[in-house]
């Protein structure tokens, strides 16, 4: 776990020091602020990386995080540049500028201030009752002040709200609900559970009826595994708030007896008849708990999962790596690359199942990025053992 950061600003005379909750980078100056301040103080203050702290009514603070918003989002006069046609072609260059945007705004937005109290509350007038929403995302208060960005704080009741209420996960069956927690990402793209609800098992699996979950998240293919006839999964994960949340729901699942939890890097010990992997299917540099689910640095655990399947897979075993292939379409990986380090791997091959998504975003022509996703497709790719690969 990362050391604790403390904020630390002046206020009455008097130096202040706070935990700082945020994902965000702690801000370089913070000023106190209230009601009287403009939107255009505001903005220009929050664009040179000044942390707002609010000092008034709750209200009127999301009615300036919806100000800033406005400003950040007001199209913006480009000027034309003349194309060349022997310009370079940079791969990814779109996702790049787009995530460069991206992370801009969010620094931005995450300028504007709440303080926390050490019951979690927050002495604001009409401001909400957030203490059961922290008390889930944080653990127990230790009666000190801690300091958190507004957008934050709305993740945090965000999050409460979907670990509260449940996700469907339609492939299951409508009595089955996931229960994500803070900082886990949210099973709300449900076609990587259809692909492993419906490829054939390994028939290895009969003999050898072990199944290893590798990065188990909220435990929803673990749980889908074990329904479909695992006698013995066991699920991995490097975060221990995913491990928290997995073993919540195999716990209201009753699968807790079937699913081992193992925080370890990747593979546990031992090997199994059918390995399973959801890894993040963008290459690129994580900036929060939730993008270490969408953002693979380097594709580190990509390929860690493709080096470490021949030494973990029982004989007839299949490896299922779930992949979709958005990042070929941003120009981040090709096929090719992924085919070549599959056969590197001493890996082939046996089959793969492919799926359409079906989120709101892929009809969302004012994406950035619509283009790339209107093409994406989902794919399960079944894995095994070069048939040469142990021969002298």
């Amino acid at each position: 776990m990362n050391a604790p950061t403390f904020l630390t600003w002046s206020e009455n005379n008097t130096t202040r020091t706070a935990l700082w909750r945020s994902d965000q980078a702690l801000p370089k100056h913070v000023v106190l602020t209230d009601d009287t301040m403009t939107a255009d103080t505001a903005y220009r203050l929050a664009c040179a990386g000044t942390g707002l702290l609010w000092r008034s009514d709750f209200q009127n603070a999301r009615q300036m995080l919806q100000a800033l918003t406005r400003r950040i989002d007001k199209p913006k006069k480009v000027r034309a540049k003349k194309s060349s046609s022997d310009a370079p072609v940079i791969p990814g260059a779109t996702f790049h500028a787009h995530r460069q945007a991206q992370a801009q705004r969010t620094r931005i937005l995450s300028q504007v201030l709440i303080e926390l109290n050490g019951d979690y509350g927050i002495d604001l007038r009409r401001a909400p009752n957030a203490k059961a929403a922290c008390l889930q995302a944080f653990g127990p208060a230790n009666d000190a002040p801690s300091v958190i960005s507004l957008r934050s704080l709305q993740g945090v009741i965000g999050a409460f709200e979907w670990r509260k209420n449940g996700v469907e996960v339609t492939a299951m069956g409508e009595a089955l609900r996931i229960y994500p927690h803070y900082g886990v990402f949210s099973p709300v793209r449900g076609e990587y559970v259809d692909l492993v609800v419906k490829t054939p098992l390994p028939e290895a699996l009969k003999s050898h009826p072990i199944a290893f979950d590798i990065g188990v998240g909220t435990g929803v293919l673990s749980a889908v595994l074990a329904r479909r006839g695992a006698k013995h999964v066991v699920a991995t994960d490097m975060s221990e708030r995913a491990l928290t949340c997995a073993r919540d729901n195999l716990q209201r699942l009753g699968l807790q007896n079937q699913i081992e939890l193992l925080h370890t890097d990747l593979f546990p010990p031992g090997q199994a008849a059918l390995i399973v992997c959801n890894p993040p299917w963008l290459p690129a540099r994580a900036t929060s708990l939730l993008e270490q689910a969408v953002y693979d640095e380097g594709s580190q655990m990509l390929r860690g999962f493709l080096d470490g399947l021949t030494a973990h897979l029982s004989e007839g075993g299949e490896g299922w790596l779930i992949l979709s292939d958005l990042a070929e379409h941003l120009g981040l990986r090709s096929r090719q690359l992924l085919q070549a380090w599959i056969a590197e791997a001493g890996l082939q091959v046996l089959g793969r199942m492919d799926t359409k998504p079906v989120h709101s975003k892929i009809n969302d022509e004012t994406d950035a990025l619509h283009a790339a996703r209107a093409a994406e497709v989902t794919s399960l790719w079944r894995l095994g053992v070069l048939a040469d690969r142990t021969a002298p």
